[in-house]
């Protein structure tokens, strides 16, 4: 096989495996925020802080610490693949097939409260979304915990 469509090849399957995680992390994202969702309202259905919601607390504590890093384990197979693609991208810059990824200029035209939001990178909110539940969480035992 031609080393170009070798590496082709390879920049396919790479690109299948990055934009499959997409779907991964939304699907992630979107259990942590019905979960969350469950939990508080178990608590607030329970008297709130009340000492009987303890353990809910400190399974949503749990819950939000294994989540931040099953989202993270699939941000960083992402990101991986990513610059594997980067690479493959760069050693064909001449061959459009490689330059399927180089969306900044269709980005630039954009309007532009789309740009400033669509913007902020997934890495960011799929990883502080579990962190600060996972905080509140673990702040709200530590308050029932301490009166």
């Amino acid at each position: 096989m031609d080393p170009v469509e070798r590496d082709y090849e390879t920049y396919r399957r790479l690109l299948d495996l990055w934009s499959d995680e997409n779907q991964i992390k939304t699907t992630k994202l979107q259990f942590l925020l019905v979960v969350n969702a469950g939990l508080l309202a178990v608590v607030q259905l329970g008297g709130g802080l009340a000492a009987a919601n303890l353990p809910v607390l400190l399974a949503g504590a749990l819950l939000c610490l294994v989540w931040t890093l099953s989202i993270g384990r699939t941000v960083l197979s992402q990101k991986a693949w990513q610059r594997k693609l980067a690479t493959l991208a760069l050693a064909h810059a001449d061959d459009p097939r490689f330059q399927i990824l180089d969306t900044q200029e269709a980005e630039r035209a954009a309007p532009g409260w789309i740009r400033v939001l669509g913007g902020v990178p997934s890495k960011y909110y799929l990883l502080a979304t579990p962190v600060g539940f996972g905080l509140a969480w673990t702040v709200a035992a530590v308050v029932l915990i301490a009166r």
